[in-house]
């Protein structure tokens, strides 16, 4: 069965390494090196998540990625409105979309988790 929220990270991750080169390229290191670890963070907890010891622990590395999100966004903004960098859109849209599947994962978890 496809694991769509893996997939979608993964994909993600290469995109900002991607936008990333092409900061670099602009020798804007500093915002390119902080989106680099909260862009591919998310991908590496949800990643994590995959072999968790609990449901709890389940639900704590989701909760982390969704953490990485809210940063990633906040770095994407940064470059969205600063005019000397590059057009970044496209991740905008596609942590928006692996935001809401983060967002359902978690809640679902969470009501399963107390039906027991």
């Amino acid at each position: 069965m496809e694991n769509i929220i893996l997939n979608k990270s993964i994909h993600f991750s290469l995109e900002i390494i991607k936008y990333v080169e092409l900061l670099e390229e602009k020798r804007k290191y500093v915002i390119a090196n902080q989106l680099l670890k909260s862009g591919t963070s998310i991908g590496a907890n949800v990643h994590e998540a995959q072999n968790a010891e609990s449901k709890n622990d389940f639900i704590h590395k989701f909760k982390i990625a969704a953490k990485e999100v809210e940063e990633t966004k906040y770095w994407l903004v940064l470059c969205k409105n600063s005019s000397s960098y590059p057009e970044c859109n496209h991740l905008e849209l596609l942590v928006f979309e692996i935001e809401k599947i983060i967002t359902k994962i978690i809640s679902t978890s969470k009501m399963t988790n107390t039906a027991k």
